[in-house]
């Protein structure tokens, strides 16, 4: 899942962060005809653009206000605080960027109040994408997993409703809703020639965190599901079981992870470096010189260990961090898919007391330099898994990694 600064990145299907608010005022820009509006503050910010002719904006809001009238005698009345808020979505949607959002009061409120650990919907991120809302990666055990959806899926219509060009946030609202309850996806998988219904059944999601095991071969396995703020705890202690196992052959599995927490990341992939080592780069483009993230420098492993990573479409964000640095560091082998290519970073920004806005200001580049968000992470070995395989339950990319360490 993407980054906010300092907080969860996650939107799986409701679980959001809480966020606190403060008041700014709006500008009208170079002809100031904003008094004639009415029930809009025109308090400056004293950051107007001086190069922008927002004349243009004003006379459209007054013809709207003089000459509109609803085709529809039922219509519900549109006021000016709603008119500027879709102003500002206006505003945000010609960047282009998904992950850019404004967040009105009702959308606020949900970020605010379902911070909970568990919530109640089908567990699996989603995101608007070219045009269709895309699986990135269903949740471990949970009811999207369970009836069947893989990342990459591309969500067409929820209960009958087209996605078409539906905003993330949106389709998070179609598809939420309470314990029992049914929401029916139709679906396009690339690997099946027309879509397809799945049918899912809301639950109580709690989000998993990580699972250990020792395969008959003896490979350590850990699974991790996300980089929550308890990540690095239970790492750590997964870390001491694979010590205790005796094995010096280790997979992480990031398959289907779609991130958490950036100091989550750099805390997991400090076990395996040193100090001097980059984990990742911050790049502000031209609004500030680049920050680089280093090691913390646990660095408790000899040269004796032999590590895999698994990584596939699901492994977002904080995965494609951490999987980049140990790859690049010449610590881990990557095999699997190709991962999301989330490789940006979002700050929460308080507009007024009850609304905010999600922006993008940075993005994430390898300590090679090479940016996540351009296609994102191509593994050492390429390994796709089938639908016969899914079927059949088979795992050729865990396969072919306990290949890589064994041999």
């Amino acid at each position: 899942m993407e980054f906010l600064r300092k907080h969860a990145a996650l939107i799986i299907l409701g679980a959001i962060i809480a966020v606190g608010f403060y008041n700014i005022g709006f500008h009208a820009g170079l002809q100031d005809i904003s008094s004639e509006i009415t029930g809009i503050d025109s308090t400056t910010t004293g950051n107007e653009p001086v190069n922008v002719d927002f004349s243009a904006f004003w006379k459209a809001w007054n013809i709207i206000n003089e000459k509109y009238v609803s085709a529809s005698t039922t219509a519900k009345q549109v006021g000016n605080e709603e008119k500027l808020w879709g102003a500002i979505k206006g505003l945000t949607s010609s960047l282009g960027d998904p992950y850019t959002v404004f967040f009105p009061p009702v959308e606020s409120e949900i970020f605010a109040t379902e911070v909970r650990g568990n919530f109640e919907g089908i567990g699996a991120e989603i995101l608007a994408q070219e045009g269709a809302i895309t699986v990135i990666a269903p949740l471990k055990g949970s009811p999207a997993e369970r009836a069947g959806l893989v990342p990459g899926d591309r969500i067409i219509e929820i209960n009958g409703r087209s996605t078409a060009n539906l905003a993330t946030e949106d389709a998070v609202k179609l598809i939420r809703g309470e314990r029992g309850t049914k929401v029916t996806l139709k679906v396009f998988r690339a690997s099946k020639k027309t879509p397809f219904d799945i049918s899912v059944i809301r639950d109580v999601i709690n989000i998993p965190t990580i699972a250990t095991r020792l395969t008959p071969e003896g490979v350590f396995v850990i699974e991790l599901y996300s980089f929550s703020a308890q990540a690095p705890n239970l790492f750590r202690g997964a870390l001491r079981e694979f010590i205790q196992s005796g094995s010096n052959k280790l997979i992480l599995d990031l398959r289907g992870n779609p991130g958490g927490y950036l100091e989550a990341s750099i805390d997991m992939a400090s076990w395996f470096l040193p100090s001097s080592d980059v984990v990742v780069r911050e790049d502000f483009g031209k609004n500030s010189e680049e920050k680089v993230y280093r090691s913390k420098g646990y660095n408790v492993f000899n040269e004796n260990l032999e590590f895999v990573i698994l990584v596939d479409r699901g492994s977002a964000s904080a995965s494609e961090i951490m999987a980049g640095a140990l790859r690049e560091n010449n610590k881990a082998t990557l095999v699997g898919e190709k991962t999301f290519g989330k490789g940006s970073v979002q700050e929460l920004i308080n507009i007024t007391r009850d609304t905010s806005l999600k922006v993008t200001i940075a993005r994430w580049l390898t300590p090679n330099g090479l940016s996540i968000s351009d296609g994102g992470i191509t593994p050492d070995h390429v390994v796709p898994i089938t639908e016969k395989d899914i079927e059949a339950k088979r795992d050729p990319q865990l396969k072919k990694a306990i290949e890589i360490l064994t041999n």
